[in-house]
């Protein structure tokens, strides 16, 4: 079987930053065991699965292990690719995933996703995590991933993990965060997965559900413009909604081919 295949960089206007992630439009779902094989094959954090029945867009992604239940750059590169490359009509699209109905609206270069808020709450941090880490958090809080907060931007570029230890533990599907307030923006992040075959996610929109109501409250503010501080960077441009949030950034795409499954 033949299947269109693209690779987009996502929250980034550059090629080789921000986050890759690949699409694949469907006509009709392969087995989950297939869908796996191929976002394992691709080797990047994500690959999108889409079905365009016209009424509705069905979304799901798997990164090389698991089928996860939340995606941001994932879902910013399946909208770049459906509206700059597959010419979709409109510049809304309304996606149905495992975390409910997603919209994204397309405006001025930006991609505008709209997800749900994940507020985080005040947690201990367990023994394995803490080992792993070179430094130490100075709060710990925990949503869908530990959310653990430092005292300066240098300390969230200078943190470094034991993987030998990290990959003990298992929080399927979630990670842990690392933010702290940042110095040419609002704040800054960094994501680790325990056990994934890409230990640092370069850029995660879904990690963002977390960071954007914790630190809107934290600052004070609505509007946000957030850093990820990976190897590769991405720019998050945020506005805290209470039970919403809006991630929105850019898209570059990086190729557009086939694959064959067999």
């Amino acid at each position: 079987m033949k299947l269109e295949l693209y690779q987009i960089d996502a929250f980034t206007d550059e090629l080789f930053m921000g986050n890759p992630a690949c699409v694949v439009p469907l006509k009709n779902w392969l087995p989950d065991e297939m869908l796996l094989k191929i976002a394992r094959e691709n080797a990047v954090a994500e690959t999108a699965f889409f079905i365009d029945s016209g009424e509705e867009i069905q979304l799901r992604w798997f990164t090389p292990e698991i089928e996860m239940d939340l995606c941001g750059h994932a879902t910013l590169a399946t909208a770049h690719c459906l509206i700059s490359l597959l010419q979709y009509p409109g510049n809304i699209l309304t996606f149905q995933t495992k975390s409910g109905q997603l919209k994204v609206s397309f405006e001025n270069d930006l991609y505008y996703l709209d997800f749900p808020s994940r507020m985080p709450v005040l947690s201990d941090l367990p023994e394995q995590i803490s080992e792993a880490l070179s430094i130490q958090p100075r709060e710990v809080f925990k949503a869908r991933d530990y959310v653990l907060v430092y005292d300066s931007e240098d300390d969230i570029r200078n943190i470094r993990i034991n993987r030998a230890i990290f990959d003990l533990i298992n929080l399927d599907p979630g990670g842990v965060i690392v933010t702290a307030k940042g110095e040419k923006s609002d704040f800054v992040s960094r994501f680790f997965t325990p056990q994934a075959a890409i230990l640092e996610d370069p850029v995660t929109g879904s990690a963002h559900c977390s960071l954007i109501p914790f630190w809107a409250q934290r600052l004070g503010k609505k509007d946000l413009f957030a850093l990820q501080l990976s190897e590769r960077q991405g720019q998050l441009y945020c506005k805290d909604q209470n039970d919403r949030v809006i991630i929105a950034g850019k898209a570059k795409t990086y190729s557009a081919g086939f694959l064959w499954t067999e």
